[in-house]
């Protein structure tokens, strides 16, 4: 049962470590795309349509690879870059990749539910593009934002259990090296019960911190 418990423990910390830097790299990568989606597309503040849509095509393009091809195509520069492609720190390269398209699309379509005269009463005011970006469209959108990214971390759970089928390590790993290979089902089911109760943890802070946005708007 100790054994148990000691390789759930560091298996779901290294889930973690994973699904949290791969949260704030798709963050940082995710949302400067979804508003420049947003500002560049026909109803955005500059209309850009060949750059909208050439930008549009490379994130679809992302977006439509299931997680575990991408990690193989991956393979090289996750090589390249950490000297490794198996391993924790590893997988965080993919499954920042494989986010960042999804946060963009959270932002872009947040941003598209703004009421127009939100923009144009700004724009009366005398605010420049970066002031409405900073000061209109982000504060409006937040707590839809936030909703998305709690979406996000999920699915990156959800997507650190697949990499274990390639040494992603996390609890996907854990649970296929000694769950299925070494036919121990006491420590599969144990994996599962733990992403199951992360899942469950992650929703529910996602929403209270949505709902506390709200509530100060």
């Amino acid at each position: 049962m100790e054994m148990i418990i000691e390789l759930v423990g560091v298996s779901a910390l290294q889930t973690l470590l994973m699904v949290f830097f791969s949260t704030v790299f798709a963050v940082l990568i995710g949302f400067p795309l979804g508003i420049l989606l947003f500002i560049t597309s026909p109803t955005g503040i500059t209309p850009k349509p060949v750059f909208n849509t050439v930008l549009s095509r490379i994130i679809d393009v992302l977006r439509s690879f299931p997680f575990v091809i991408l990690m193989i195509v991956m393979l090289p520069l996750t090589r390249l870059l950490l000297g490794t492609a198996i391993g924790t720190t590893a997988t965080i390269i993919p499954l920042s990749v494989a986010a960042s398209p999804f946060v963009a699309r959270v932002i872009e379509s947040s941003m598209l539910e703004i009421d127009p005269g939100v923009i144009t009463a700004a724009r009366a005011m005398g605010s420049t593009n970066t002031q409405i970006v900073y000061k209109v469209l982000i504060p409006e959108v937040l707590p839809s934002v936030v909703s998305g990214i709690t979406l996000t971390i999920i699915n990156l759970i959800s997507y650190s259990a697949m990499a274990g089928t390639l040494g992603g390590g996390g609890l996907g790993d854990l649970a296929i090296r000694y769950g299925y290979q070494r036919f121990r089902t006491d420590i599969m089911i144990a994996s599962v019960i733990v992403i199951i109760i992360m899942v469950a943890l992650i929703q529910f802070a996602g929403t209270k911190i949505a709902e506390r946005i709200l509530r100060k708007r």
